[in-house]
């Protein structure tokens, strides 16, 4: 019975993330080809950051802070979400 480790599964490049209601350009997308391991450790990173940030712009008012860790967990969702489509097929 033989494995294949060489083959590592990768991003397949087609989650976008969209800003607002009614919006046709998305803000970023996620590029194909970055192992889904790595995206799912960076997804993780950034929502780690996601935490803090909302935590933090919580406690002292900071509506800037409140909406940057909008915007990364946005991109940590693209991240997740691109890397289960690279691990289906």
């Amino acid at each position: 019975m033989s494995t294949d480790d060489t083959k590592t599964c990768t991003t397949v490049g087609k989650t976008q993330f969209f800003q607002g209601e009614g919006m046709t350009q998305p803000l970023f997308c996620i590029a194909p080809g970055i192992p889904c391991q790595s995206a799912r450790e960076q997804a993780s990173e950034l929502m780690g950051y996601v935490r803090d940030m909302t935590l933090t712009g919580l406690m002292e008012g900071d509506q800037k802070l409140i909406w940057a860790s909008h915007y990364l967990s946005g991109l940590a969702k693209a991240l997740l979400d691109d890397a289960e489509l690279g691990m289906r097929h």
